[in-house]
């Protein structure tokens, strides 16, 4: 080893001394204690957010996270090294070195897989997630207790190129108008990117499979109203200058970024619960990291009464039957999912040899 060692022991010259990690926190969160280290360390490097950072802001948005995540299985989005380093997505809760409070759900994946997932049942849950590098939080729609049950209809406005999020917003008051003729509940919020997320709360009564169908005959309906504006193709090469209606993010294992969930882009935006009147008015860039908690606590959750109102899908589920009759049935699966009964082929038009031209 090159270098002096100097009087109080440590070494100069080619090798350089050690500087010390601030020491880790411990914060109580939930009744818990909640161990954070490397709080200094810096997440977001473009806007200067620490892993502190992330932590406080799950706590300052706490009763809206929980909203979104109890009791429900959620994988993790972690970025241990910040949002520029080496990323994966954590859908088993390590088996040792994890707090004996944490709570987690048993879920079952299109292979037929299974994994143990964290179900917060409080927001210790979302702050020891956070301490382990945790940025995004991606919930399945459904809750602990009954796992193969959705209680939550996801509809998610995703602009293709040539659109942006004032096409989803435009599309997000047709969405709107369809529910209110429904008698059902939406709940918009911003992804954090380009789209636009609206939920319903469901009775969770129906199969995953009946509630993707249920999806794929509202984003018919949605199409037919707007067909300049609005696809329902899964490929991509047929989607046009459009807003696709992505009616997959209700197929088993397929999940959004929740409400309050920071994304891991440079500015750190938040995916945020809004109302109608608002969506019309906002960019979402006007929320992340710092403004979302000041928001929070100036005007509380649009979400708040999300879980007042789970609607009935039976209407959906018919207009499903009358789309089978007139010949529009099922749609493609996401390609990680077994070949399903009634499913078309999974073959990309361009390339289908039997297509006819």
């Amino acid at each position: 080893m090159g270098g002096t060692a100097s009087a109080d022991g440590t070494r100069t010259g080619t090798t350089r001394a050690r500087v010390a990690k601030p020491p880790a926190l411990e914060v109580e969160v939930a009744g818990h204690a909640v161990r954070l280290s490397s709080p200094d360390r810096v997440c977001f490097p473009g806007a200067g957010y620490t892993k502190r950072d992330i932590f406080d802001y799950y706590l300052a948005v706490g009763d809206g996270i929980m909203r979104a995540l109890a009791n429900r299985p959620t994988m993790l989005q972690r970025f241990p090294e910040g949002i520029e380093g080496e990323m994966f997505f954590q859908k088993r809760v390590p088996t040792r070195g994890v707090p004996p409070w944490v709570r987690t759900a048993k879920i079952t994946f299109p292979s037929g897989r299974s994994a143990d997932e964290l179900c917060p049942a409080d927001l210790a849950h979302v702050a020891w997630a956070a301490q382990m590098g945790t940025v995004v939080f991606h919930p399945w729609p459904v809750r602990g207790d009954d796992v193969d049950r959705p209680d939550e209809l996801r509809i998610d406005l995703d602009p293709q190129p040539g659109t942006d999020f004032r096409d989803a917003v435009e599309v997000g008051g047709e969405v709107r108008t369809l529910l209110d003729e429904l008698g059902a509940v939406g709940y918009p919020k911003t992804s954090g990117g380009r789209g636009v997320h609206v939920y319903v709360r469901i009775r969770p009564h129906w199969t995953f499979t009946e509630v993707r169908r249920a999806a794929i005959a509202f984003a018919r309906e949605v199409e037919r109203r707007r067909p300049d504006l609005v696809t329902t193709a899964w490929w991509k090469e047929q989607r046009g200058q459009k807003v696709f209606i992505d009616y997959n993010q209700m197929a088993r294992d397929r999940t959004i970024a929740c409400a309050y969930s920071v994304r891991a882009n440079a500015r750190a935006t938040v995916s945020t619960p809004v109302t109608w009147a608002e969506l019309t008015q906002v960019e979402p860039n006007d929320f992340d990291l710092r403004t979302v908690p000041e928001r929070f606590a100036r005007i509380g959750d649009p979400h708040a009464g999300i879980d007042d109102t789970p609607w009935d899908i039976t209407p959906l589920l018919e207009w499903a039957e009358r789309d089978d009759r007139d010949g529009a049935g099922d749609l493609p699966y996401p390609p990680d999912h077994p070949k399903m009964p009634g499913e078309p082929k999974r073959v990309q038009p361009s390339k289908d040899r039997d297509r006819r031209a």
